[in-house]
């Protein structure tokens, strides 16, 4: 169709997007599962949470260099990739240096699974993977890409969410999964199929770096060498084609001195008189073991190169999930296997064709812990992140616990000659800074007070006087004491909280370069501080206790 021109005080308007219900707010989620609407504004949901060191596995670089370690980090995926994209030690290392990001997130399709609660309102699903995949684009390297694992419930939904945040220039492809090799004839329609939809940051860089897939043993089986050419086992392709070509209708003299007078009706030789002559000079044409036959180009094995990846991966190539719940039920603590598990020849694939070894790998929903293993065995580094302390203690834990100790015989470790080593820290994402009191956000009186906000206070020379979100007076200057990132939005509340005329003191378990120009502005004379070390070592202690050796 044709466009009509438009007259010039005519202007287009609008865009193609996806919109659901809140699309403009944010979900401040709790541990409890359950979450809130509010603005994207919220204290709440823009903070940056602390990583908390909370146990070791294997071995490990040291502690100030954590960001060189793999990673598991227990709490909500989005407060750990903001943790990872906005704290410096993090940031520095990994914004713009993640090459793969593989997600598999709950399917909303309204079912209940064992260990997760999959049945979430479209509007809310949306809103989770559209807050978590804005975050994961500031993190990927220019060649990185996202896999993101869906299936018929939200595909059509998750592509268009995808073009809206990467771009469309930047789709590369949907994969086809063959998760299944039977089918139900109780079903209304079998679904034996998943989808793996994969946008690159930057589509072109992805082409240039992503690998092929090596040929099969079928595939090269093809190869053979009737005439024994020195330069190896190669295969034919006929010299003739259904397309016209002018200089195609030649007959052609064999070895043997027979003459075929020409292409079959309706078809035309591919080459040229003179191209056949030079490649029968080199030997590259077959005539047949009795040098008579109708002529073959041939293509030698070493000349070919390793495979595209296709759209469609047949369960034979890449496992079922039944191959992933028996790989799951071997390694972990309980009795039943992880209830959405994936093989770990599906991610052997991904990692493989999107990541070189040494880069960075990034499974933000990680559940029984199969691409952080997959990644581990394959010489990646990784970072994993998972809400639930069942799930990390039931299976992850114990997954990589046998990775690394070279105890899990399973899955791809033979395909890869893994023997075991390396290691990995977990972390644990700090509680929320903030609360509602009375319809405003303040500081969460756990973050501001109690035995580090004592020791702080004695260790600065104030004197103490719980009077949250202060702890400590000294002349006109007030001290506060967080737990947590001291940065233009902790400042803020601080400030608002401070009756005027006076100062403000505060003093961080961390602290953001911004907060020193926002304190000059907005209260001149005001400091900020990190809390001494000597301090934090006293009181510091994780929160959370994880099953380090939970399958031993």
């Amino acid at each position: 169709m044709t466009e009509r021109a438009m007259p010039p005080s005519e202007q287009y308007e609008g865009r193609l997007e996806l919109t659901w219900t809140n699309k403009d707010k944010r979900l401040l989620a709790y541990e409890d599962g359950t979450y809130v609407w509010v603005p994207p504004s919220d204290y709440r949901v823009a903070e940056v949470r602390l990583l908390d060191d909370a146990g070791t596995v294997g071995v490990i670089s040291a502690k100030r260099s954590r960001s060189k370690d793999n990673l598991l980090i227990r709490g909500d995926a989005l407060n750990a990739l903001t943790s990872l994209a906005k704290l410096p030690e993090l940031a520095t290392e990994f914004v713009g240096n993640v090459k793969l990001a593989y997600l598999d997130p709950p399917f909303n399709t309204q079912q209940s699974f064992l260990h997760y609660d999959d049945a979430l309102e479209h509007s809310v699903w949306l809103t989770m993977m559209r807050d978590r995949l804005v975050q994961i684009e500031k993190l990927l390297a220019p060649a990185g890409s996202v896999w993101v694992h869906c299936d018929d419930s939200e595909h059509a939904h998750v592509k268009v969410l995808l073009d809206e945040i990467y771009g469309r220039e930047n789709f590369v492809g949907t994969v086809v999964w063959q998760r299944q090799a039977s089918q139900s004839n109780m079903a209304v329609f079998s679904a034996v199929h998943d989808y793996i939809v994969i946008y690159a940051k930057e589509r072109n860089a992805f082409a240039e770096t992503r690998h092929r897939l090596p040929r099969t043993e079928k595939q090269d089986s093809l190869y053979s060498n009737p005439d024994g050419d020195r330069r190896g086992d190669w295969t034919s392709q006929p010299v003739q084609a259904r397309n016209f070509y002018s200089k195609g209708t030649y007959p052609i003299t064999t070895p043997s001195r027979r003459i075929i007078e020409g292409p079959p009706a309706g078809r035309y030789w591919s080459i040229s008189e003179e191209k056949l002559a030079e490649l029968d000079a080199d030997g590259r044409i077959w005539w047949g073991p009795e040098g008579d036959g109708v002529p073959r180009i041939k293509t030698f094995r070493t000349e070919v190169q390793d495979l595209v990846p296709k759209s469609w991966w047949p369960y034979s190539e890449v496992g079922t999930t039944d191959e992933a719940k028996r790989e799951s039920k071997a390694l972990a603590t309980t009795g039943a296997p992880f209830s959405t598990p994936k093989p770990e020849r599906l991610l052997q694939r991904i990692v493989h064709i999107a990541s070189d070894e040494g880069d960075v790998v990034l499974d933000c929903f990680l559940g029984s812990g199969t691409t952080a293993a997959v990644a581990h065995k394959m010489g990646r580094r990784w970072i994993g992140v998972e809400r639930s302390k069942d799930t990390l203690d039931s299976f992850a834990l114990p997954r990589m616990n046998k990775v690394v100790g070279g105890s899990d015989p399973g899955g791809i470790t033979e395909a890869v000659g893994w023997l075991g080593g390396g290691g990995f820290r977990i972390l644990d994402v700090s509680p929320s800074m903030f609360e509602a009191d009375e319809g405003s956000v303040v500081i969460a009186e756990w973050a501001s007070n109690g035995k580090l906000a004592e020791a702080t206070a004695a260790q600065l020379g104030f004197e103490f006087e719980a009077d949250p979100p202060f702890v400590g007076r000294r002349g006109r200057s007030r001290l506060a004491v967080v737990d947590g990132l001291v940065n233009g939005d902790v400042a803020r509340v601080l400030l608002d909280a401070l009756p005027d005329g006076e100062l403000l003191n505060v003093a961080g378990t961390a602290v953001d370069s911004e907060v020193k120009a926002t304190l000059r502005e907005l209260r001149r004379g005001s400091t900020v501080r990190k809390i001494p070390a000597s301090i934090l070592a006293d009181y510091r202690s994780a929160r959370w206790q994880p099953s380090i050796n939970g399958s031993d």
